[in-house]
C-alpha cells in the first residue's frame, strides 16, 4: 500500500496537497497514510475480519475501491507529539470540513459505512464505470 501522494491521479495529487496546506494553515497537522492500493492489497483488507484475523475495515473487494484507481486517500489528524490520533471524532470532523473545503468528498458523510479517514475525488465516475474501463480525464 502506497503512502505517496505522487501515486494518486494528478488532480487528486493537487487536492491532497491543497488539503495538507489548508490543514497546516490552520495549525492542524495531518498524515496521509494510504493512497494507491493494488487489487491484491484491497482483497487482503477485505478478507480482514472475514477469513483472516482482525476487525472488518472495508466492504470493498479488489477493484471496488477508489483507492485501486488512485482516486482516494486516507488521512488522520496528528497529536502534538506527531503520533496519529485514531479516536477523536471531533478532530476527524474538522479534518473532513477542511477536505470538503478544497473540493474533496469525505467518507465521514457516507451513508452505508462511515469512513472518517477517507477522502476521494471521483470525477463523477462510479466503481462500475471504472470496472468497465472508463477512465478519469488525465489532467
Amino acid at each position: 500500500m502506497s503512502r505517496r501522494i505522487e501515486d494518486l491521479h494528478p488532480k487528486l495529487q493537487e487536492l491532497a496537497n491543497a488539503f495538507k496546506d489548508a490543514c497546516e494553515g490552520q495549525n492542524f497537522p495531518v498524515s496521509i497514510y494510504f493512497t494507491l492500493r493494488t487489487i491484491e492489497e484491497q482483497d487482503a483488507l477485505y478478507a480482514q475480519g472475514r477469513t483472516t484475523p482482525g476487525k472488518i475495515v472495508t466492504n470493498a473487494k479488489g477493484g471496488e475501491s477508489y483507492h485501486n484507481y488512485g482516486l482516494a486517500f486516507d488521512a488522520a489528524p496528528l497529536n502534538s507529539d506527531l503520533s496519529i490520533n485514531w479516536n477523536d471524532p471531533t478532530l476527524y470532523a474538522k479534518m473532513g470540513i477542511i477536505g470538503q473545503s478544497v473540493g474533496l468528498e469525505w467518507g465521514g458523510r457516507f451513508k452505508t459505512i462511515v469512513d472518517r479517514p477517507h477522502f476521494q475525488f471521483t470525477f463523477g465516475l462510479s466503481i462500475t464505470d471504472l470496472l468497465n474501463g472508463k477512465l478519469p480525464p488525465n489532467e
